[in-house]
């Protein structure tokens, strides 16, 4: 990255370690470059939390992105995907409950650094920016992840949240002067590419935008979809809807056909992308 790139909003800390939770998405990989230029590449860790579920080209820009940043990258992975955790813990994931965040990120995750590091020599940085502060720092009453962290003496910072106004669109620039194409996701439209775009939180706007760029996947979701209702025996879904006051499951199945009947579905809901971020309580989707 060029030298000429100001950096007022990394926070120097006293600590000997420094950890990147990297997701393979823009904001991690240019949190990345700044780190390394404040800290040095061989005092930052790059820490990928693996669901094996992610998009191929997430996994390729993961790899090239962090050998750009320069800096150690270890993968760390629970071994089963997203969709293995529903069927374990009986439970689908949907837009206000994550069992597969939870388990395969952050468990993994906090397991690893309690392991690997002291958390009065550690800080450990997330990718999001300012549009998402509110995950970081709270909102409404709700703590967000850095104060649940620091309850456990862990400290948590989002560098992007501080004094930096670019968005991913900048962010995406930056990367392209640095020779790195991004993942496929970013100039397909999508606000973020989790599982390979098959997040739980995925709102309807995310999912018909799918059914759009990525038809298989979607497809292969809502089989995936309808043969674990037809397991639990009930009517659940990723999704839901209000209807008349009341809320029901919308299944991916139900929504493509009002796609393919051109009929209306909410273009304003993408879902919340909260992924590594929610509580182990319930959590309503931004």
């Amino acid at each position: 990255m060029s030298n000429q790139i100001n950096m007022p909003f990394i926070r120097t800390y006293p600590v000997q370690k420094h950890i990147l939770m990297n997701s393979g998405g823009i904001g991690s990989w240019y949190t990345g470059k700044h780190l390394v230029a404040q800290y040095g590449a061989a005092n930052v860790t790059q820490l990928f939390t693996d669901t094996r579920f992610e998009d191929w080209d997430t996994y390729r820009f993961l790899e090239e992105g962090a050998h750009n940043i320069g800096s150690d990258l270890i993968s760390i992975a629970d071994g089963r995907t997203p969709w293995d955790v529903y069927y374990d813990e009986r439970f689908l994931g949907n837009s206000r409950i994550d069992p597969c965040s939870k388990i395969l990120k952050r468990k993994v995750a906090d397991k690893w650094l309690a392991d690997n590091c002291d958390p009065k020599e550690t800080t450990i940085y997330v990718g999001i920016d300012w549009s998402e502060a509110h995950r970081m720092y709270g909102r409404g009453g709700k703590p967000g992840l850095k104060a649940r962290k620091a309850a456990d003496g862990w400290n948590y910072e989002a560098p992007l949240c501080h004094g930096c106004n670019f968005s991913k669109a900048d962010m995406i620039q930056e990367a392209g002067r640095e020779g790195l194409e991004v993942s496929r996701a970013y100039p397909s439209g999508f606000k973020h590419d989790n599982c390979g775009g098959n997040c739980c939180k995925a709102g309807q706007a995310h999912r018909a935008l799918q059914l759009k760029e990525r038809p298989e996947k979607y497809h292969a979701d809502e089989k995936r979809e309808q043969d674990y209702r037809a397991w639990i025996g009930q009517d659940v879904a990723m999704m839901s809807e209000t209807v008349s006051g009341k809320k029901r499951p919308l299944t991916l199945k139900e929504l493509r056909e009002r796609i393919e009947a051109k009929e209306g579905y909410n273009r304003l809901d993408w879902g919340g992308c909260a992924c590594f971020f929610g509580g182990d309580e319930a959590e309503e989707a931004a």
